[in-house]
């Protein structure tokens, strides 16, 4: 449900994620771009993403290159997804529990729709298909259509530098509560992975970013707290334990910064 109606049910908590690289293993998006030559291979992924989070490129712009250099007809891109991108092993189990508990879990993605509902409801089932998804949609290039070759291209969610920028998403329940003090705030959290998820990083009450992945270095740099993951079955009990007033958000970004530090050195160390 989008807002207003997300927040009829009083929900504790609204979480907000990525998609790919976050709820799934692999990026949909980049496994299209580097495998079996359908698209412009990873070398010049990893470069568009660097000159991304160094502010030499729009994600906008770096993200349509992408998806341009994929030829194949977009029903067959929806195949060969469904067939190679797995789950992450824990996050049905989350999805479940914020289903008992009216923890609305909205995917925010600078992906394609139609490709991440087929896979969620491909992966999960068919309750998947209550997952509110605000993304990018797909349409017909001039004069071709979907179904044929090089016949496909992106229609962005808006006109940011993003082409989807997330925060447009969340601002508006911050807003609704700070127009509101005497109403009882969800907290609001959000898991991502990479540069998608820039636009998003500021705008909730605690971010969970991915072990090993460039979202670290951009929270890093800029002082937003956060907390590592690295499967879901962190996000899960951590969410459980806020949810049910175990910790508090303070002492879970400090512990979150302690760990990142941590694992640095560990890299610094074998290096």
């Amino acid at each position: 449900m989008p807002y207003p109606e997300t927040l009829k049910e009083n929900p504790k908590i609204i979480f907000f994620t990525d998609f790919d690289g976050t709820i799934t293993l692999k990026d949909s998006n980049d496994w299209l771009t580097q495998t079996d030559n359908l698209g412009f291979g990873e070398e010049q992924r990893k470069q568009g993403n660097a000159d991304t989070l160094n502010d030499k490129v729009t994600f906008r712009d770096s993200f349509w290159e992408m998806m341009e250099s994929v030829k194949t007809p977009f029903p067959e891109c929806i195949k060969l997804l469904c067939e190679n991108i797995k789950l992450d092993p824990y996050f049905k189990e989350f999805y479940h529990w914020s289903r008992a508990n009216k923890v609305p879990v909205i995917v925010l993605s600078s992906g394609m729709t139609p490709i991440i509902r087929s896979l969620l409801v491909h992966l999960i089932g068919p309750e998947a298909n209550d997952i509110e998804i605000v993304s990018n949609e797909v349409v017909d290039k001039a004069g071709k259509t979907k179904d044929q070759e090089d016949g496909w291209q992106l229609k962005y969610h808006d006109d940011s530098g993003f082409g989807h920028d997330k925060s447009l998403t969340i601002r508006p329940y911050a807003n609704h509560f700070a127009d509101r003090p005497n109403e009882p705030r969800p907290t609001m959290l959000y898991a991502g992975d990479g540069v998608s998820d820039l636009s998003a990083a500021r705008e909730t009450d605690l971010l969970f970013a991915k072990k090993g992945h460039d979202l670290i270095t951009y929270c890093e740099r800029e002082g937003i707290p956060f907390t590592v993951f690295e499967n879901w079955q962190s996000i899960l009990g951590t969410t459980k334990d806020i949810f049910e007033g175990k910790t508090n958000l303070k002492k879970v970004a400090a512990e979150g910064a302690q760990k990142a530090r941590r694992d640095e050195e560990v890299v610094e160390t074998t290096k």
